[in-house]
């Protein structure tokens, strides 16, 4: 009997990069990709009906409002989508008894302590993007207990808008870039964690619950942008210019590396590695 999948959020990187490896797969998963406008998480009535209407044993939920700086201005819009839609899928997921698959950052923290956050560590989110996603998470905790809630950290792939992107971008275009040196985390292949999720949905783990999952290693974001710039010859390095402070609107955690323990414990996953293991046009 094939397993059937909803992934939700389907234009985003995440969700496109889970498209683009195991849509076309060998195994029993039947995947249903949606986007916001052929399913909108924030419109309680039509989300429910979508989920009566179908037979889904997992909820993939890729959709999340992620303009960190723009969240700043809207909080409401932040928190509907981040918070209250997650809300929505979790009381779907329950009535329907759908495993639910839930993205989440490393922006629940505020980045003051100095070795690798586990999930037992104090959350306290220092922008609004942050409490958004830490709220999200708070609401499934309330409603259900069938899913797996995953932290991740400094996503990045070919898709979408992303630092790595963004550096091939500036450096095609040959403008000068300040890069703080004074943030530290772990950038994360979309490939790596998509491999993770569907390895969760294919050996059908129970062991429910809060999991981290990010690359191995941490570096800062100027050192991470020296690295995608050294895989190209053709770019000029030295339009990287570090700055110890990078003004925005707000604020990030200094310090945000995930302990990925309790993942390695509770499944049979490989030592993962930070590196730019992408072809990025």
């Amino acid at each position: 009997m094939k397993t059937n999948v909803l992934v939700t959020g389907a234009n985003g990187q995440l969700g496109q990069t889970i498209k683009e490896l195991f849509y076309k797969n060998d195994d029993d998963l039947n995947f249903t990709f949606v986007s916001k406008s052929e399913l909108d998480i924030t419109q309680t009535k039509e989300l429910s009906n979508f989920f009566k209407t179908h037979n889904f044993d997992y909820c993939i939920n890729c959709a999340a409002y992620t303009n960190v700086e723009l969240a700043e201005d809207k909080p409401d819009l932040a928190f509907e989508i981040n918070a209250q839609a997650v809300k929505n899928l979790a009381e779907c997921c329950d009535l329907m008894d759908i495993v639910l698959i839930h993205i989440s950052t490393d922006y629940v923290f505020d980045g003051e302590k100095q070795e690798p956050y586990n999930e037992e560590d104090r959350v306290n989110p220092i922008n609004v993007y942050g409490a958004s996603k830490l709220q999200g998470e708070r609401y499934i905790k309330e409603v259900y207990n069938k899913y797996f809630i995953i932290r991740t950290s400094w996503l990045y792939s070919k898709y979408g808008k992303n630092f790595v992107r963004t550096i091939i971008n500036k450096m095609q275009d040959n403008i000068p870039l300040q890069i703080t040196t004074s943030q530290t985390g772990t950038p994360t292949s979309c490939v790596d964690l998509s491999k993770f999720i569907i390895h969760l949905i294919e050996s059908k783990n129970k062991n429910f619950g809060l999991y981290h999952f990010s690359a191995i290693g941490e570096t800062t974001w100027y050192d991470f942008a020296i690295q995608i710039v050294s895989h190209f010859n053709h770019f000029n390095s030295n339009l990287l210019v570090p700055v110890e402070v990078f003004q925005s609107k707000a604020k990030r955690p200094n310090y945000s590396v995930l302990n990925n323990s309790k993942a390695k414990q509770y499944f049979a996953i490989q030592e993962w590695k930070t590196s730019l293991n992408l072809v990025i046009p």
